[in-house]
């Protein structure tokens, strides 16, 4: 299967693990990603919030330069990203006067938005292109066996439902029938379905960092060993922020947190080193310990 890969801001500069891991798990899945330079910002946070307008017209760019190369799928690795396009899309199909005004701004710099181009991040397209999780079972070298993940799938990713299209937005599987294949054990929490707190970490950092604490703190005391999250901006509230969420709640968390491709990455037998664990400031050290009592075939 060969895709437009979108790999959004983070996975480019502050997450570049999450860029590191999805590239090695594609390869593994056969997925091939092509790279568009020129992809822009899905503006995210900053230009949606000042103009909605504009933020459509510059997805609509990015879906449109995935377009002229003749890419259907445009694939993403952050929930926010996948968001940001699939709202452009919606609305572009939906909304004929902002349709007007932004075929009128891409006509200008050389780009025709035709709306054949679908965003899809890497979770849904294992489960709606490559088959469905059980598709992965081949690909498990090291069975994550014994391991509690408290799969985190935050706001973006889910809803608004009538746009997103992926899942159950109230109670959503597609993570968790991973987790089981690749040897794991899901744990069941109320906030795996809610916000970690990122869009208002600037704002109010203080709330955005008790939000991310009662997150964690709930995975915690359901027995999870990891939470995983498939959005790099959720793993920066649950990751970076987590010693200021833990003194929020008033309690030293230590949980460590994974992207979705290193997850994967782990049960395919691939070296954490590699897959870019070291870079997380949430101490992984007990996990991947726990993970190298499992033999890997050569």
């Amino acid at each position: 299967m060969k895709v437009a890969y979108y790999p959004g801001c983070v996975a480019q500069e502050s997450g570049k693990e999450l860029d590191i891991a999805t590239r090695a798990v594609a390869k593994i899945l056969g997925i091939e990603l092509v790279d568009f330079p020129n992809f822009s910002c899905c503006g995210s946070g900053f230009i949606d919030e000042a103009n909605q307008t504009l933020n459509v017209a510059l997805n609509g760019r990015n879906l449109a330069i995935a377009e002229k190369a003749s890419m259907d799928v445009v694939m993403t690795v952050c929930s926010t990203c996948q968001g940001m396009l699939a709202h452009a899309k919606h609305t572009l199909a939906k909304d004929p006067v902002v349709r007007k005004r932004s075929d009128e701004t891409l006509t200008k710099i050389g780009y025709r938005y035709q709306g054949t181009a679908t965003p899809k991040h890497l979770m849904q397209i294992i489960v709606e292109n490559l088959g469905g999780a059980e598709k992965l079972r081949p690909y498990v070298k090291r069975p994550l066996t014994g391991v509690k993940v408290a799969a985190f799938y935050g706001c973006h990713i889910l809803r608004p439902h009538d746009i997103m299209e992926f899942d159950d937005p109230e109670d959503p599987h597609y993570f968790e029938d991973i987790i089981r294949v690749i040897g794991a054990e899901p744990v069941y929490y109320r906030g795996r379905v809610m916000c970690c707190g990122f869009p208002i970490q600037f704002v109010k950092p203080a709330t955005a960092e008790r939000i991310a604490g009662k997150q964690i703190q709930e995975a915690k005391r359901h027995g999870a060993d990891t939470m995983a999250t498939p959005c790099p901006l959720c793993h920066i509230s649950l990751d970076n922020y987590q010693k200021e969420a833990g003194r929020a709640v008033g309690e030293e968390l230590d949980m460590p947190v994974l992207h979705f491709p290193q997850l994967l990455g782990l049960a395919f037998g691939l070296d954490p080193k590699d897959l870019g664990l070291p870079r997380h400031l949430a101490d992984t050290t007990g996990l991947v310990e726990k993970l190298s009592r499992v033999a890997v075939p050569a």
